[in-house]
């Protein structure tokens, strides 16, 4: 049977769209290729988020066509995700030797396609159209066979957006907003648990979105006589708690994380959450993008600065130990020093773990995109470099205070960095590399923090276990 190299861009999200894909695949018969000169066909799953990851798939994609069409004409070239689904048959036109233009409600149509291409029923296949129900369709895992161990999973739980921030293009490429059911999700997550999974990652767009579209709630925390009483003022379960609390209760499962959210989705009931359901893991990752009201309202973010350190306080008031990361523009379109200046200030202030700094980039068919005051290249750049410097300084400094302390860790796997090591990761979040080996993998362990890097902790289990 064909094989197939599937080589991923961009966020979670297409990582797990990549897992189904090739789990998928697999289930027809496919192999999947250690790596792509070796294989058949050859899948680029791309993002569209900032015009370098762009970039670097189109790159991709050019010398690979180079290669093969010399040497192995008959390779299936094909794009999948994001930019697949924002431009199209213009990829094609771009590059004739592409074979497959998949969008992001097609993904659970690759093998079919792949199919018509393999045999020359079809020469060239674009589908980028909508379909009803494919929020439903990504279930697959491939646990053993793309980098995804048994011990941790990704499940989407729901596909879209509906936010539509200025500077973002992903409501157009991933379309409105479109939930799975719960009993549905939970179902995938109990067969993850069954084949080894101890940790589980909920991901969407936005996950704090889950089931605001026709959605009628079922129940509020005042009708449930175990919920503490401090809990107990009325306070009813958005639609996204009550997925966490179900899946809460699988039986096997040590572990739940979720990504990514939206500030306006940190109600009460959510923080409250934190405290009550040990399972849920005291880690938030909560993009803020700018630490500048006047930059949050143009880039139509829906909350104030104040808001968000307001959510910081509620969440280390309920988690004082809550690991907190975050996601940051440098250079939105007419940000001024003194806008910079007050992202600076709220970095200090909320003290991050650590964050995610992005140049801005202008997308196509974006709002900011037409603003006017774009800012120079070298202004982006001085700017990211200052901010870096203080998100590194924070860090540091948060992950020196775990010297010489003892935190528990669900061991992954091997170090990514040296096979020789082992990995895990802390509740809040931290990344702990330690000597040990493959028994260890799955394992709960308690780990004596030793020394701390940048953004890595180095841990001794043998110390904590004497």
């Amino acid at each position: 049977m064909p094989s197939v190299f599937i080589k991923t861009y961009g966020c979670q999200m297409n990582e797990r769209d990549s897992e189904a894909v090739a789990a998928q695949l697999v289930a027809k018969g496919y192999t999947i290729a250690a790596s792509e000169k070796t294989a058949d066909v050859v899948l680029l799953n791309t993002c569209s988020v900032r015009d370098n990851a762009e970039q670097k798939a189109l790159m991709k994609m050019e010398n690979l066509a180079g290669n093969f069409r010399k040497r192995r004409p008959d390779v299936v070239l094909g794009f999948m995700g994001c930019m697949a689904q924002s431009r199209g048959q213009e990829l094609i036109d771009k590059l004739p030797d592409v074979d497959l233009v998949l969008g992001t409600q097609k993904f659970h149509r690759a093998a079919e396609y792949l199919d018509e291409l393999l045999a020359g029923r079809q020469k060239k296949i674009v589908d980028v159209a909508e379909e009803q129900g494919s929020e439903g369709t990504i279930k697959e895992h491939l646990l053993n066979g793309t980098a995804k161990s048994a011990v941790t999973a990704f499940v989407s739980i729901m596909q879209g957006c509906n936010q539509y921030c200025t500077f973002c293009i992903v409501p157009h490429t991933r379309g409105e907003e479109r939930s799975r059911t719960i009993p549905d999700i939970v179902a995938e997550c109990r067969e993850l648990v069954s084949r080894g999974v101890k940790e589980i990652t909920l991901l969407g767009q936005i996950v704090t979105s889950y089931g605001k579209r026709g959605w009628s709630p079922s129940f509020s925390l005042s009708e449930h006589p175990q919920t503490p009483d401090t809990l107990k003022r009325g306070l009813q379960l958005s639609p996204f708690v009550q997925l966490i609390e179900a899946v809460h209760e699988i039986d096997g499962l040590e572990r739940i994380r979720f990504t990514s959210p939206h500030p306006k989705g940190y109600g009460d009931d959510l923080v409250a959450a934190y405290a009550r359901l040990p399972k849920l893991c005291e880690s938030a990752h909560l993009p803020v993008q700018s630490g500048s009201d006047r930059v949050l309202k143009l880039m139509h973010r829906g909350y104030t600065r104040e808001r968000f350190l307001e959510i910081i306080r509620k969440l280390r008031a309920a988690k004082p130990d809550i690991g907190l990361t975050t996601d940051i523009i440098v250079g939105f379109p007419g940000e001024t020093e003194e806008d910079f200046e007050q992202t600076l200030s709220l970095a200090r202030e909320a003290e991050f773990d650590n964050a995610f700094l992005f140049k801005y980039s202008p997308r196509r068919d974006t709002p900011a995109a037409a603003m006017p005051d774009q800012l120079a290249e070298d202004v982006i750049e001085a700017r990211h470099a200052r901010l870096l410097e203080v998100i590194n300084e924070i860090g540091a400094r948060r992950y020196r205070k775990l010297v010489g302390e003892r935190v528990q860790i669900l061991v992954e796997g091997p170090s990514r960095n040296n096979d020789a090591r082992m990995t895990g990761r802390t509740r809040c979040g931290r990344i702990v590399v330690f000597d040990g080996n493959a028994r260890h993998r799955g394992e709960l362990m308690d780990v004596k923090i030793e020394r701390a890097g940048l953004f890595t902790l180095y841990g001794d289990p043998a110390v904590v276990n004497l």
